[in-house]
C-alpha cells in the first residue's frame, strides 16, 4: 500500500462542514482535496452533522466509516444553550454509520447506540482489531453517571460484525480529570494508545502494552517532545505507518481562528521509542483537516477515489 486516504470534517461555523470529507494523499504528508473540497457523504439522520471520524478496513475487506452523531452548527445555541458540558452530558448517544465495498460507493446512514441512558455524549468513536480475540473493538470517550459523572473516560465494545456489540466497559480513566481521543495502533507485538488528558498533563499522552485490554506503560520520549509545544492545544490523534516504514501521528491544533485549525505531523523513525519529532516541513494540506483518521490505501483504490470523485 502506498497511498492514504483521510476522513474528516471541516471547522465552519456552517452545517457543511460537520460532514464525509475525504482527503488523499501518495506519501502521508502531501494531501490533496477531494470532490472540490465538498462532502462526500452527508448525515440526514439524528443531528444532521458528524465529526470525529474513523475509516476502517474490516478483515472481509469491507469499509466502515463510525461519526460522532453531533452538529455544533446547527444545535450549540440552542438545544445546548452554547454550554459544552450540555453536550457532553445530553448529546447524542448514537454513531452514525456508513459501510462500503470499494470507497466509493456507501450504504445509507444508519445510526447505531452502543450504551444505555447512563452515558451521556458517544465523542470520537475509533476501532482497532483485536489480534488476541479475533474480533473488532470500537472505543470511544464519554461521560457515565454510574461510574463517573464529572470526567469523562475511555469505553469500549466488541463486535464481530458492526451489527452487535457487547456491554460497554471502561478501557481507561484517569483520577481527577477527563480523557478523550483515543487512537491505538499495534506494531511488533504492542499496542501504542495516544490519549488526550485534560489535565495533569494538559497534552496528548502515549501509552504501549502486550495487551489490547490491559495494563498500559506511560512514554516518556513522548511527553519530552509534546512538552516543546504550547500546552492544551491539541487534540484527536491519528496514527499510521509511513511507506518508508517510519511512523507518524497527526495532532489536531485547535488553538487558534477557525480557518487557521488543522493537523500538524510529527514522526518517529523507531515508534518502540515513542520519540515523535514534529515535522511541518514535510506536510501540505489544502485546508484544515479537523479530527479523522488516515487509512492506508491501495495504488488502485487512490486511483478509484480520484475517478470517481477528483482532487
Amino acid at each position: 500500500m502506498g497511498a492514504y486516504l483521510f476522513v474528516h470534517f471541516r471547522e465552519k461555523t456552517t452545517p457543511d462542514g460537520e460532514q464525509v470529507y475525504f482527503g488523499l494523499s501518495g506519501d502521508g504528508f502531501k494531501w490533496e482535496a477531494v470532490n472540490g473540497g465538498k462532502p462526500v457523504l452527508t448525515s440526514t439522520l439524528g443531528e444532521c452533522g458528524v465529526r470525529d471520524h474513523v475509516i476502517f478496513r474490516k478483515k472481509d475487506g469491507g469499509f466502515i466509516i463510525l461519526a460522532t452523531d453531533l452538529s455544533l452548527a446547527n444545535n450549540f445555541a440552542t438545544k445546548y444553550h452554547s454550554d459544552w458540558k450540555e453536550v457532553n452530558h445530553n448529546g447524542s448517544p448514537y454513531l452514525s454509520k456508513w459501510e462500503s465495498e470499494d470507497l466509493v460507493h456507501w450504504s445509507e446512514q444508519e445510526l447505531i447506540k452502543l450504551v444505555d441512558d447512563s452515558f451521556g455524549c458517544v465523542w470520537a468513536p475509533e476501532i482497532i482489531a483485536d489480534e488476541e480475540n479475533g474480533d473488532y473493538m470500537v472505543h470511544w470517550s464519554s461521560f457515565n453517571t454510574e461510574n463517573d459523572p464529572d470526567y469523562t473516560a475511555i469505553y469500549y465494545a466488541k463486535t464481530k460484525d458492526f451489527k452487535t456489540f457487547s456491554k460497554p466497559e471502561i478501557l481507561c480513566s484517569k483520577k481527577n480529570t477527563g480523557i478523550i481521543d483515543s487512537n491505538i495502533v499495534y506494531a511488533d507485538g504492542y499496542y501504542y494508545r495516544f490519549i488526550k488528558s485534560d489535565f495533569e498533563p494538559n497534552h496528548i499522552m502515549l501509552h504501549r502494552s502486550t495487551s489490547l485490554i490491559g495494563e498500559y506503560e506511560r512514554m516518556p520520549a513522548f511527553d519530552e517532545e509534546i512538552e516543546k509545544e504550547e500546552l492544551g492545544q491539541f487534540e484527536a490523534p491519528t496514527c499510521f505507518k509511513l511507506s518508508d516504514g517510519r511512523w507518524c501521528v497527526m495532532l489536531d491544533y485547535y488553538g487558534c481562528d477557525k480557518d487557521k485549525q488543522g493537523y500538524i505531523p510529527f514522526v518517529t523513525e523507531d515508534i518502540s521509542t515513542g520519540r515523535f519529532v514534529r515535522s511541518d516541513a514535510e506536510f501540505l494540506f489544502p485546508y484544515g483537516f479537523k479530527h479523522g483518521t488516515v487509512m492506508s490505501i491501495t495504488d488502485d483504490e487512490y486511483e478509484r477515489i480520484k475517478g470517481a470523485f477528483g482532487v
